[in-house]
C-alpha cells in the first residue's frame, strides 16, 4: 500500500494542505495520514481546526511526504521534533514534496540542497537561503523532489504528482471527479499580470513580515 503523510503544524494555510489532500487521496492503493506532533486539533490561519490521524512517534515509513505553507512556517522551522521528522522521512521517502512555504520546512531539513525548487512568489527570493535554486513556476520537479507554489498552486502540484504515481488517465480522472476546471473572475493571479496598484499592495503587504521570516530562517538553518 503507498503510504501518503501531510505534515500539519499551527497557522498553517489550510488550502495548502486541503488541496493536495483532496487529490491524493484519491489515489488508487493509497493510504493517507494527516501526521503531527500530538493528536490534539491543529489551528489553522482561517479558524478551521485539523485533525491528526497519527503523530510523528506513530506514522509509518512514508513513500510521499508533503508539507503545506503559511505563517506557522515560522514556527515549525524552529520546531526541532518537526524538522528531525521531516528529515527522518524524507531520506527515505520515494517523493518529497512541498507547497507553498513548505519548501523551507523541507530546507530546514536540508533536503533542498543543489535542488531546483519554487514556492510562494512573495518569498521565492529566498529559497537560496536554503540551498535552493528558485524557479518561476506553479510546480517544479527535481529528480524526486517535487515543490508547488502558493496555496491553490498545491492542486496543480498534486495532479502532477498523482499522475507521476499512478498515470496521466488516473490523475485526469481526479481532475474530473473534482471538477477542476479554473475559471477565475479576474486574471491577477501572478505578479506579473495583477493590476499596478493590486501587485504593489500586496508586495508591501509582504514585505513588512520578510524580516521576521529571514531571521527564523536564518536561525533554523544556523546549524545546517
Amino acid at each position: 500500500m503507498f503510504q501518503s503523510g501531510f505534515v500539519i503544524f499551527p497557522n498553517l494555510t489550510q488550502l495548502d494542505f486541503t488541496g493536495p489532500l483532496q487529490v491524493l487521496h484519491r489515489l488508487p492503493g493509497a493510504q493517507t495520514h494527516i501526521v503531527a506532533k500530538t493528536l490534539d486539533p491543529v489551528p489553522s490561519d482561517c479558524g478551521l481546526s485539523l485533525l491528526p490521524t497519527t503523530t510523528f512517534a506513530d506514522c509509518p515509513p512514508l513513500d510521499l511526504i508533503c508539507i503545506p505553507g503559511g505563517f506557522g512556517v515560522d514556527q515549525a522551522m524552529a520546531d526541532a521534533e518537526t524538522i528531525d521528522f521531516v528529515k527522518r522521512q524524507g531520506a527515505r521517502a520515494k517523493y518529497v514534496t512541498s507547497v507553498c512555504t513548505g519548501a523551507f520546512i523541507l530546507g530546514a531539513a536540508g533536503l533542498l540542497n543543489g535542488k531546483r525548487a519554487t514556492t510562494h512568489w512573495a518569498y521565492r527570493d529566498f529559497l537560496p537561503l536554503v540551498g535552493a535554486t528558485p524557479e518561476k513556476a506553479r510546480v517544479v520537479r527535481d529528480g524526486n523532489t517535487f515543490t508547488g507554489g502558493g496555496v491553490t498552486a498545491g492542486i496543480d502540484f498534486a495532479l502532477t504528482v498523482a499522475a507521476e504515481i499512478a498515470g496521466t488517465d488516473v490523475a485526469q480522472s481526479i481532475q474530473l471527479a473534482i471538477e477542476y476546471d479554473p475559471a477565475p473572475p479576474f486574471d491577477s493571479g501572478s505578479p506579473e499580470r495583477a493590476p499596478a496598484a493590486v501587485r504593489d499592495g500586496m508586495v508591501n503587504r509582504y514585505a513588512s513580515r520578510h524580516e521576521a521570516f529571514k531571521t527564523a530562517l536564518a536561525a533554523a538553518t544556523q546549524n545546517k
